[in-house]
């Protein structure tokens, strides 16, 4: 399991430009079944993806196909883990 943390590295307005690829790209990897959760750093200063991956190999894989990577929006820290805990319930009944 991985953690991807996005810090932008440019401005809102060009994070827009790209926001809808980025979206479209995030979707591919959600059906795909790649990707368990993602969403905004608040304040809005990038995003937060968990990924079901096999290796790092896979994420660096999976990444540089996203749009934000593929033209300079973002950088990436990513966080190998290994869940030990887990929750039963759907978790977006509960984050609300």
């Amino acid at each position: 399991m991985f953690i991807v943390i996005l810090t932008y590295k440019k401005p809102l307005e060009e994070v827009d430009r790209y926001l809808q690829a980025h979206r479209d790209y995030l979707a591919a990897h959600y059906t795909a079944g790649d990707f368990i959760a993602s969403g905004p750093q608040n304040p809005r200063v990038g995003g937060v993806i968990m990924i079901k991956a096999e290796s790092p190999t896979a994420v660096d894989a999976i990444i540089a196909q996203d749009p934000f990577k593929i033209n300079g929006i973002a950088d990436y820290h990513i966080v190998e883990f290994t869940p030990t805990m887990f929750i039963t319930d759907n978790l977006k009944t509960i984050l609300g």
